[in-house]
């Protein structure tokens, strides 16, 4: 009689601080398409039974595994041993489509209004997305949906 061990999930995208309630049901949405895990850390600048939460959610919740942490500290205590969180940032140094993303990595990016704070980003790998056309950075909806569908790509071979 063997016993499969659990596949781990395709990705966990992880928000830091998340301060818009329809950048974070947009980025739900990508999850549930995905198979991804959603990680939030507090604080949110918005609760989850917004309204604008609500509406850019849809019916989409259901299908999402949602993990909510109280502080960095709180979720870096649940990190496997040997996982691997890629910070997505401008600051980053290497393009997300060389990153050689695997199943179950970590996907972290910053609150809206101002990214991830110093300490952690250097702490981590940083990624980033080409800006050909210049400007300040994308929207966090947005830039996690390329990342996650990008690290997806290179995982499963689509």
């Amino acid at each position: 009689m063997s016993m499969e061990l659990p596949v781990p999930p395709l990705l966990h995208v992880v928000l830091f601080e998340p301060e818009k309630a329809g950048n974070v049901g947009n980025v739900a949405r990508t999850c549930s398409v995905l198979g991804a895990e959603l990680h939030l850390i507090r604080p949110f600048g918005f609760h989850l039974h917004d309204r604008e939460f609500r509406r850019a959610v849809m019916d989409y919740m259901e299908g999402v595994a949602l993990h909510e942490h109280a502080s960095w500290t709180a979720f870096a205590a649940t990190l496997p041993p040997g996982a691997r969180v890629w910070a997505f940032t401008t600051h980053g140094t290497q393009l997300h489509t060389r990153a050689g993303f695997q199943r179950g990595d970590y996907l972290l990016f910053g609150p809206e209004s101002r990214g991830l704070p110093v300490w952690l980003r250097d702490a981590l790998p940083r990624l980033k997305l080409p800006q050909p056309g210049g400007g300040r950075s994308l929207n966090l909806a947005v830039a996690a949906g390329v990342a996650a569908f990008e690290a997806g790509r290179q995982i499963e071979g689509w």
